[in-house]
């Protein structure tokens, strides 16, 4: 039996109410869950659609389709009975019986009633309302969302236009048989033209335990943005005490926004903070702040006299006010598109003491951290040009240094680089730069930086070889501050006397206030490869061998006239032995005449093209003394061999990676360099680190830094696993004894629906080595969200592989200041 009538309007008041709180940072795992959902898929119902959205659209405008076993009824009342089932798209009704009345648009269905589309599925006992007035009343509800996991059920569901109510509601990502979690609420009032849910009386309960209990509470119940309170964030530690964050966001308009956020620490006291966001075609940008008008922490330190005082030349925060009173931060950081080539942005930061990233992050980032630089700048791209000019300012972030330990401010720096080429055997190109560099505890001066450079790339299937010519020209004008500072200590090393005790007239023949450097640069850099297919028990690999050249040869020029401002010797590494200069800046250019000699070779898997060998061995050749020097510290590089650069990485199976890094110098005949790693997954999660590095100064062969870091995620069951790391230094010298610098162990427990994680830590928190403990206590509840600690964060970093996808894109820093990466307060700076 055929007929057609609109199909009725199903509430959506349930999908969207709920589970509007279940906006999660990182994806659920729904691994551990049943793969029978709560309310099963509708014989004869179409599969729910991907795009939810696109089908509503779609189906607004196709007819209504009723079949029933047996229609009966007069002009004014239709009746249907037998499985009576209604459908429009992915629309679906099902009911034993259905009565419709023509006359004043009611209906009532009863009987096994189903209903299903795009979003969610839904049984209930009875359903009964008015189309005319849109009027619709549910009666003992069961529903299965169907987009994103979550079940429940209501006593009544009522529904008038836009607004509806959902009396005795329960809402969860559990099964109805195991229910760990579950949000209740006493009624709920939904309008879906303002996008806003009201629930009265709810709690959330933890199998039958209520943990929190909400006697009213306003939330969203779609994607648009409104004004109203955030999640809380809520944790405990020995130096903040008590943390309450409670998150006020403003919606004040469709393209900026505002974050409010009070935050009370029992152990400091109150610090407000604030973000404002922007977005516009053309840009856009972020401000945030906080400030804390007294903090307790700054007055328990001073009473500990944990600083050092007395010395002028070292920070005494008992000198500055701003150590107890007013503390904070601001940052800034936006751009804007002025055409398709060029951008202006902006990085400014400013916090109001050097020990305010200490005081404000729980990781090492804040201990290590020892400036904070601003910039701001226009910068150009194109084809073959890049370009811009920016200035930058430091502020100090270390309380044990003062102002004059801070680089150089670049007032501006223009800079720019062209590489263009000509045909099928030529490049040519230029590197520039003109920076003013000015500072507060020292003059300052200007340079010129000037490199142009024409190139021959020669290359076949299996080789390549390109000479490179290149002229830099370095010019400076200096203060006459600074040209007196180096003129003076050039007179005192070459005369053997004290600065303090060089005349004018010594001093004279080694003032220069415009001193200049020039020289060519010539370079080959040649290479071959080779490749075979090769069988390894059963598997097919790519063997390849790729030897490589690399010659520099650049003239001696006297440089101890040049000024420092922003240079420094780049640590000896692979990449070392293939550069033409061993300086990061323009203030040094190193003269060479030395041969690069290098080989790798690879074994690559052809049938998914996983390396299971990569092994890369490299050594300079020094024909000449090389005597350029970047302070008189620095001794000069004498004619010989330098230090073997060595890198294995082993992959005995998928699950095992084996790999170490090792330079070997031949002149003192030990290590300069050695780390060895060793990493295995499990099978489905799970992984375990152990490292060991050290590293020592190749002049005096002291070590410069000795750790061991071993850190694992063990699953021991699917629902149970433990976590821990142990990261230790080795180092002992005569002013640094071995230490720890963070352990952590911990368990957590997973289910389909909740996931509950204990950890404890062990951690350096301060620059006097002083050593933190806390526990931390999180509960996820799947799909709602989260209460405790983020321990999630402290875990990413901390274990590498924790989440298992670090492991193939670019892992998170010890020290990074990302929120999303690292265990750090949000206040933190980049």
């Amino acid at each position: 039996m055929r007929s057609s009538l609109r199909l009725l309007p199903i509430p959506l008041a349930i999908a969207a109410a709920l589970p509007a709180l279940a906006a999660d940072r990182k994806p659920d795992n729904w691994g551990l869950c049943p793969v029978q959902d709560a309310i099963p898929a509708f014989t004869g119902a179409q599969p729910p659609a991907a795009d939810p959205a696109k089908a509503r659209a779609e189906r607004a405008g196709l007819p209504t389709v009723i079949e029933g076993d047996s229609q009966s009824g007069t002009d004014q009342t239709l009746e249907y009975n037998g499985n009576v089932t209604l459908q429009q798209g992915d629309k679906y009704l099902h009911a034993d019986n259905l009565e419709y009345n023509q006359g004043d648009s009611t209906y009532i269905a009863t009987g096994s009633v189903q209903y299903q589309d795009s979003a969610m599925r839904v049984v209930a006992e009875r359903l009964h309302g008015n189309q005319e007035t849109e009027s619709h009343q549910l009666e003992n509800v069961k529903y299965q969302l169907v987009s994103r996991r979550g079940n429940g059920g209501a006593e009544r569901i009522e529904m008038g236009g836009a607004e509806g109510r959902l009396t005795g509601a329960t809402y969860s990502t559990c099964d109805p048989e195991d229910r760990h979690w579950e949000l209740r609420a006493r009624r709920i009032d939904v309008d879906t033209d303002e996008g806003w849910g009201v629930a009265h009386g709810a709690s959330i309960r933890m199998g039958k335990v209520p943990v929190l209990y909400m006697p009213w509470i306003k939330f969203p119940i779609d994607d648009r943005r409104h004004t109203g309170l955030l999640y809380p964030s809520i944790s405990h530690s020995g130096r903040n005490g008590f943390d309450w964050r409670q998150p006020i966001y403003l919606n004040l308009a469709p393209n900026y926004d505002a974050t409010l956020t009070p935050r009370w620490m029992s152990n400091r006291g109150v610090q407000l903070g604030a973000q404002f966001r922007y977005l516009y075609p053309g840009g856009k940008g972020r401000l945030e702040g906080t400030w804390i008008p007294h903090d307790d922490l700054v007055e328990r330190r001073i009473d500990d006299a944990a600083l050092p005082v007395g010395d002028p030349n070292r920070y005494d925060p008992r000198n500055d006010p701003l150590r107890t009173d007013n503390r904070g931060m601001l940052r800034f950081s936006g751009s804007h598109n002025i055409d398709s080539h060029w951008q202006a942005r902006a990085n400014l930061a400013w916090i109001s003491d050097p020990r305010y990233l200490e005081d404000s992050g729980n990781s090492l980032y804040g201990v290590s951290a020892a400036r904070l630089n601003s910039t701001v700048g226009l910068y150009g791209l194109g084809h073959y040009w890049s370009a811009g000019v920016m200035a930058n300012s430091w502020q100090s972030a270390d309380y044990t240094l003062n102002e004059a330990n801070l680089p150089y401010r670049r007032q501006p720096r223009l800079y720019f680089d062209w590489e263009q080429p000509f045909g099928h055997w030529f490049a040519a190109g230029l590197h520039s730069e003109a920076v003013r560099f000015q500072h507060d505890e020292r003059d300052g001066g200007s340079r010129l930086d000037l490199k142009p450079y024409v190139s021959m790339p020669l290359q076949g299937a299996a080789w390549y070889i390109t000479p490179t010519m290149a002229w830099r020209y370095t010019g400076y004008q200096l203060d006459g501050g600074l040209a007196n500072s180096i003129a003076r200590s050039r007179a005192a090393t070459e005369l053997g006397i004290a600065g303090s005790a060089v005349t004018p007239e010594q001093l004279a023949p080694y003032r220069d206030a415009r001193p200049t450097r020039s020289l060519p640069i010539g370079s080959l850099d040649a290479g071959l490869y080779f490749d075979r297919d090769t069988e390894i028990k059963g598997q097919h690999y790519l063997h390849t061998l790729e030897p490589r050249l690399f010659y520099l040869n650049a003239p001696y020029r006297e440089q101890d006239g040049l000024p420092v401002f922003d240079t420094r010797a780049f640590t000896f590494s692979w990449g070392q032995l293939f550069r033409d200069n061993r300086y990061t800046g323009p203030d040094r250019q190193t003269d060479a005449n030395q041969l690069t000699l290098a080989l790798s070779s690879r074994l690559l898997r052809q049938a998914d093209g996983h390396e299971r060998l990569a092994v890369s061995l490299g050594q300079i050749r020094y024909f000449e003394d090389s005597q350029v020097t970047l302070s008189t510290r620095e001794a000069p590089i004498e004619q010989g061999k330098s230090a073997w650069v060595a890198d294995i990485s082993y992959a005995p199976t998928d699950r095992w990676t084996i790999g170490t890094s090792y330079q070997w110098n031949p002149k003192y005949r030990r290590d300069d360099l050695a780390s060895a790693r060793a990493r295995y997954l499990f099978p489905d999660d799970g992984v375990i680190n152990l490292t060991y590095r050290h590293r020592r100064n190749p002049s005096t062969g002291n070590y410069q830094l000795k750790q061991a870091d071993f850190s694992f995620l063990y699953p021991i069951s699917p629902n149970w696993s433990v976590v821990g790391r142990y990261y230790y230094s080795l180092l002992n010298t005569a002013t640094e004894d071995p230490k720890l610098l963070e352990a952590l162990a911990g368990v957590q427990w997973d289910s389909c629906c909740l996931a509950v994680r204990v950890l404890a830590r062990r951690y350096v928190r301060n620059r006097e080595g002083e050593l933190n403990n806390s526990i931390g206590v999180e509960f996820v509840l799947k799909g709602l969200g989260s209460a405790g600690r983020d321990t999630e964060r402290v875990l990413r970093r901390a274990i590498l592989g924790y989440y298992r996808d670090d492991l193939y894109l670019v892992p998170p820093s010890n020290t990074t200041p990302d929120p999303d990466d690292d265990d750090s307060d949000p206040d933190m700076l980049p």
